[in-house]
């Protein structure tokens, strides 16, 4: 599959193409579904760190079509990994339900590096959503035993039943989506403190204003503070 525009502009960022092997899926509940691949030599070729991401590319009535996932539980030594799909209407959704082995799919990978929060905070403050829950898990293993708020935005029942790492030094809290935004500014203001670190991947919108709020009324400092706007509200 030619990448058009976008696959263009990823190689000029030096962006890295590979193949992906389907080996099996699960549905993990009625709107997430898992999907296990081999990596076709990417793990090898650039390691591993927390929250790394990959874009695959869709066929969209014919023309690409890219979105981001994070790698789940990537094993070097086997070349193998999984990624979750957050079900909705869409052509990645439905590539990932009709996902069977021996499928394949394109995929790149550009701009996905991680710095671990140095020192590291007395608490990780986590912002995310269904899309992001991936990353989160992969940002409570950074330093596992470190205590964490997280904050879930949640618009359907079966989200409770979604595959959360949580310990119990985590304080999980689910946020219906229409209460997301004010819930967690006001829990924020009795919770960053010094040396704090926040992560927010929600959707874009969502992203911009906490954090804009974090970075201008809380003063947390830019290099404390990590968010990326995982998708788009229609």
């Amino acid at each position: 599959m030619r990448h058009g525009w976008e696959g263009a502009v990823l190689k000029l960022f030096r962006g890295k193409d590979f193949t992906f092997t389907v080996t099996g899926a699960e549905q993990v509940t009625e709107r997430y579904r898992r999907v296990h691949f081999i990596d076709g030599g990417l793990l090898q070729a650039l390691g591993v760190h927390p929250t790394m991401w990959v874009r695959l590319w869709f066929d969209n009535a014919g023309k690409p079509h890219q979105r981001a996932y994070t790698l789940v539980d990537p094993d070097v030594e086997t070349g193998t990994f999984s990624l979750e799909f957050a079900l909705h209407d869409g052509c990645a959704s439905d590539w990932s339900r009709k996902a069977e082995p021996g499928d394949t799919i394109e995929a790149t990978v550009q701009g996905t590096g991680f710095d671990v929060p140095d020192p590291l905070p007395p608490r990780m403050l986590v912002v995310g959503d269904p899309a992001s829950l991936p990353a989160i898990n992969s940002l409570l293993a950074v330093a596992p035993k470190l205590p964490a708020t997280i904050w879930f935005e949640t618009t359907h029942d079966t989200d409770d039943e979604l595959p959360f790492r949580i310990e119990d030094h985590h304080d999980l809290r689910t946020v219906p989506r229409p209460q997301m935004v004010e819930q967690v500014k006001a829990d924020l203001q009795q919770l960053v403190t010094a040396g704090t670190f926040v992560w927010i991947a929600c959707d874009t919108a969502t992203t911009r204003e906490l954090t804009s709020y974090v970075l201008k009324d809380l003063a947390v400092p830019k290099h404390r503070v990590k968010s990326l706007g995982y998708w788009k509200a229609a």
